[in-house]
């Protein structure tokens, strides 16, 4: 599988990141320990994650995904062969979003400690607190690499100003700078990417994996109508039932069709061949699941079949 450069890190993708949400949530520690060995097996060596997954399942507090992949990476003892990439900023079962400088440093040892790891190749920003000088945001992640627990930074779900004025930060205070982007970005949500970060990550030539590149699973062809959606996905997914969303989904039918492979794989792909977007970020709950990732990397879609889903998705 063919792996590449993210940005200008020094970091090497394959072309799919799987998304860690998963563990302790759809997937118990078992399940979870059996869904990490095929993704590796696969090729599949980008993990992302973060300290506040998965708080929104009944029992749990946030840190879930964190410990049980911890767990696994110990276990496995193959922490050197994976790019890890988690998250902070979310606070997760506490009131408001924390970006201050003591809160990322306590932050940061509470996830080494539950990744059972030394250092974090991708530690991201997840969510702002725009109260919160920028350059106290940045201190804290120099500080970070500087000690070796990070590598790199990104950015997820800051506005395109705070990225702007973050980077004019590093600049002039000799500071860490975020090399990655992690928006939202399928053939459903496309404005927020290419109207405000398109741009954004090419001038200061930031690598991208995108977030929700399934639409919560809308793409992948399972829901045909609201009631085929069942338990706590029902309020993401049902928006997407709109005339937009249902020709895309014909647009997919007739191309996967076409080509003996699953929609999931076709959406992927349309990512994958996007500019600017280094891979999507995607999870899977079954074995199945990861056969529509394979055949998304060897998939080769057309000049005009890419064209018949940008217009269709715009």
């Amino acid at each position: 599988m063919k792996i590449k450069q993210l940005g200008s890190t020094q970091l090497h993708i394959p072309p799919v990141v799987f998304g860690g949400n998963v563990f302790g949530w759809t997937l118990d520690e078992k399940e979870s320990f059996r869904m990490l060995d095929e993704v590796i097996d696969k090729g599949f060596t980008a993990i992302d994650t973060a300290d506040s997954y998965s708080h929104w399942a009944p029992g749990n507090k946030g840190g879930e995904s964190e410990t049980i992949l911890g767990k696994w990476l110990k276990e496995r003892g193959n922490r050197d062969k994976i790019v890890l990439a988690t998250k902070v900023g979310s606070n997760p079962g506490k009131e408001g979003r924390d970006v201050s400088k003591n809160y990322i440093l306590k932050a940061a040892e509470d996830s080494l400690r539950r990744l059972q790891t030394d250092h974090i190749d991708l530690y991201f920003t997840h969510w702002d607190n725009e109260a919160t000088p920028v350059e106290e945001t940045l201190e804290a992640y120099d500080q970070l690499i500087k000690e070796g627990k990070v590598r790199y930074i990104g950015a997820s779900n800051l506005s395109p100003e705070r990225i702007r004025e973050s980077m004019a930060a590093s600049e002039e205070n000799g500071l860490a700078r975020y090399k990655v982007l992690q928006p939202e970005y399928s053939l459903m949500e496309r404005k927020k990417f290419e109207d405000g970060y398109w741009e954004l990550a090419k001038e200061y030539d930031l690598g991208v994996i995108s977030y929700f590149s399934l639409a919560s699973g809308f793409l992948t062809g399972k829901y045909r109508k609201a009631e085929d959606i069942e338990g706590s996905r029902k309020q993401i997914v049902e928006k997407y039932f709109s005339d937009k969303g249902l020709n895309i989904l014909h647009t997919l039918d007739k191309i996967a069709e076409r080509h003996g492979v699953s929609d999931t794989a076709v959406a992927l792909k349309w990512i994958m061949l996007r500019p600017g977007i280094s891979a999507p970020i995607v999870s899977a709950t079954k074995s199945s699941h990861l056969k529509a990732f394979e055949e998304a990397v060897e998939l080769k879609l057309s000049g005009e079949e890419m064209e018949r889903l940008n217009e269709v998705s715009r």
